[in-house]
């Protein structure tokens, strides 16, 4: 192991794991990528030098974060150092795209999970109860910053009515978002790791093209037995099927926009004009509904001309 990577691993993780504290708005986003260093460093040097790689930088983080007042950052590089390490053995298995993000997914929630029970019984709380406490300090937090820039009592009253309407959805709702967000992370790291590994000269795993991507057949079912068990009177079967379908639909869209890719890239649109299409579909969400709506129904319809003359 030369001196080079040592550096490279630590700094590169460094710099991405402390942008979430250090840039506001946008560095949680940017903290996402963090797997990457590991992931590409696990990949040219081996699993058992990445190992090695994953611990030093793990050491020296926590210590450069506790120093500066962010020592939560150190659960962060574990938690996303072992993710690079799990992606770099996901690689070497020739695995599709879609097993890829999978199983890096599950890893991801199952690690997230442990750290989540570790923490709470350290607490004495049950997960659900430090997540409630938490999303409960934000909202609060949330209201004193609106109540210190001059805003009416009464208009912080309202906030805060709202605010706790909002909370009782979002924890209704809050497995789906923990594993769609995390899914993201995943194939985020995938897909940027393609030109990190081209630059490197690093072998990257021959996925099928991402326009052609589709999502299980057997996958609608799911969306009929969510469907027919959200008017069942238990509540828990509903708030399950309420989670299953929310993930299931971000699944779809994920399918929808494989669709618009085939087209943008069918007729060679210019990438300025991606930008803009990327663009409106971000900022309007009824295009979020349109395209979850065009992968659910691809697999009777075939949009893209491509599925049924493969199979024949």
């Amino acid at each position: 192991m030369k001196k080079t990577d040592i550096l490279g691993c630590v700094g590169w993780g460094a710099l991405i794991l402390l942008s979430s504290a250090w840039i506001p708005f946008f560095g949680p986003f940017i903290s996402l990528l963090a797997p990457l260093p590991f992931l590409y460093y696990s990949s040219k040097l081996g699993i058992y030098q990445g190992v090695k790689l994953a611990a030093l930088a793990t050491i020296t983080i926590g210590l450069f974060a506790r120093l500066t007042g962010s020592p939560q950052i150190i659960i962060f590089c574990i938690e996303f150092s072992l993710l690079g390490l799990a992606l770099s053995e996901l690689f070497k298995r020739k695995l599709s795209l879609g097993q890829t993000v999978f199983f890096g997914t599950t890893f991801m929630l199952l690690l997230g999970l442990g750290f989540l029970l570790f923490l709470a019984l350290s607490k004495g709380m049950g997960p659900f109860e430090m997540t409630h406490n938490y999303l409960e300090a934000q909202l609060k937090a949330t209201i004193k910053v609106y109540e210190e820039m001059g805003v009416p009592q009464e208009n912080a009253g309202e906030l805060g009515v709202y605010g706790k309407a909002f909370m009782a959805i979002i924890l209704k709702i809050y497995p789906s978002l923990m594993i769609i967000g995390t899914g993201f992370a995943v194939w985020l790291n995938v897909v940027v790791a393609k030109p990190l590994f081209r630059m490197g000269n690093l072998g990257y795993p021959a996925f099928a093209p991402t326009d052609h991507w589709r999502a299980p057949d057997s996958l609608v079912w799911g969306v009929i037995v969510a469907g027919f068990a959200l008017f069942l009177p238990s509540g828990g079967i509903e708030l399950l099927a309420i989670n299953a379908l929310i993930i299931i639909m971000i699944i779809y869209l994920f399918h929808g926009l494989s669709i618009v890719l085939f087209f943008l890239n069918k007729y060679r649109v210019p990438s300025w004009l991606r930008i803009g299409v990327y663009f409106l579909i971000i900022v309007q969400q009824l295009f979020f509904v349109a395209l979850s709506l065009a992968g659910l129904f691809d697999q009777w319809v075939d949009f893209r001309k491509i599925h049924r003359r493969m199979e024949s």
